[in-house]
């Protein structure tokens, strides 16, 4: 089992049902999904860009990331419906917990100048996101393969509704909030 799952069920969820006043274990604020989402504008002209951004995303994440396409056409940005510009992945359960551990442990501490994560990104339905500017920081990339920085989204879905609530249970993760 996952190193921060077992932290979740013996450390966590106490501490969390007292300080909510819960006695119930299933109303408590759980991690349901981690989304980690990679927009590769470039790869519009590049195509390569999407194959090395997808496999990239691939080792950080543990499993295959999923394509997305443009829905509509945008003149504006030279871009046609149905094309290739981004790609994701839906992590859930162990994979999770364990990608959850190495940004935690490995890749937020390895950003420069790093002060903490901004505690104002959720946004009102408990849901927290957090981007970050480039791959390397992840120890799965070797940095010598790598022939562009590319960016991600990582977003935190909880079963809870209320702010507050997830801010806690991120806070008990470990999840490193600046100070205000």
């Amino acid at each position: 089992m996952a190193r921060l799952h077992d932290k979740f069920r013996q450390e966590i969820m106490p501490v969390l049902a007292e300080k909510l006043g819960r006695t119930n274990p299933m109303s408590l604020p759980r991690l349901q999904k981690i989304v980690v989402n990679m927009g590769v504008g470039k790869a519009v002209q590049e195509k390569a860009r999407m194959e090395q951004a997808a496999d990239q995303l691939g080792q950080i994440a543990g499993q295959r990331p999923q394509i997305t396409k443009s829905k509509r056409a945008v003149s504006g940005f030279r871009l046609r419906e149905n094309i290739e510009i981004g790609c994701r992945v839906t992590l859930r359960g162990k994979r999770m917990y364990e990608f959850f551990d190495r940004l935690l442990n490995l890749a937020l501490p390895r950003i420069r100048d790093f002060r903490g994560v901004n505690p104002k990104s959720f946004d009102g339905n408990g849901n927290y996101s957090l981007g970050l500017v480039e791959q390397n920081v992840f120890p799965e990339i070797n940095p010598d393969k790598v022939t562009f920085t590319q960016g991600m989204d990582v977003t935190f879905v909880t079963t809870t509704n209320k702010d507050d609530e997830a801010r806690e249970l991120l806070r008990a993760f470990g999840m490193p909030f600046r100070d205000k």
